[in-house]
């Protein structure tokens, strides 16, 4: 879609809206429970995984139809009911308030897609087919399992705290790069999954010797 702009949001306390109590809306309500967000669900019926978690005060469901007034102060708000006409509309109201909305199913009517994610620690890679296949997005990022491992998340996590030691002491900005560059460059995952930390500690003080010279 043009105009896309792929970016990671920091959803942490934010208000999230789900109309629809169906399938659909249940995946949405299980991708949203990953992370510190504040979940309202809106429909009179619900599936029995939505009323488990609702009971369990996972989410905040209201048990009625949809109400304008619902919007207000969510940041954003998936509508997943099986209307589509009931969905645009809810799209419409969100995008005239200037609200983050994406009706499931219907690309026209989203300001945004979810990706199909592989997390390794910090390591973050999304798939997106900008809502054309979320199934083959859901294939790549299987595929990609089996090559992005554990040890590539925790170098990302190495080359974090690394980073913050570089920031404190190496005031020539050139430098700084060039030993994120060179760290970054490392063959150490190998070294990481069998637990040679020794040794992974040496890589990166070779790497901190460019300052020196």
């Amino acid at each position: 879609m043009a105009g896309l702009f792929p970016v990671f949001i920091n959803l942490e306390n934010k208000r999230c809206l789900v109309v629809g109590g169906g399938k659909v809306a249940e995946r949405k309500v299980e991708n949203l429970l990953e992370y510190p967000v504040l979940i309202d669900l809106i429909s009179p019926q619900v599936t029995a995984k939505l009323h488990n978690w609702a009971k369990n005060n996972r989410v905040n469901w209201i048990s009625r139809s949809f109400q304008p007034t619902d919007i207000q102060d969510a940041f954003l708000v998936f509508v997943a009911t099986d209307d589509q006409q009931i969905n645009r509309e809810v799209a419409r109201l969100c995008q005239k308030e200037g609200i983050l909305v994406n009706a499931v199913d219907d690309p026209a009517f989203c300001d945004f897609y979810v990706p199909s994610i592989l997390r390794r620690n910090s390591l973050v890679l999304a798939i997106s087919t900008e809502g054309k296949s979320p199934a083959y997005a859901k294939r790549l990022r299987q595929q990609m399992e089996e090559t992005i491992t554990d040890a590539h998340g925790k170098f990302v996590d190495l080359l974090g705290e690394q980073r913050e030691v570089v920031k404190e002491t190496v005031p020539d900005i050139r430098v700084r790069q060039a030993i994120f560059e060179a760290m970054a460059g490392l063959d150490v995952l190998d070294l990481i999954a069998e637990g040679r930390d020794e040794e992974i500690k040496e890589r990166f003080k070779a790497c901190m010797s460019l300052w020196q010279e």
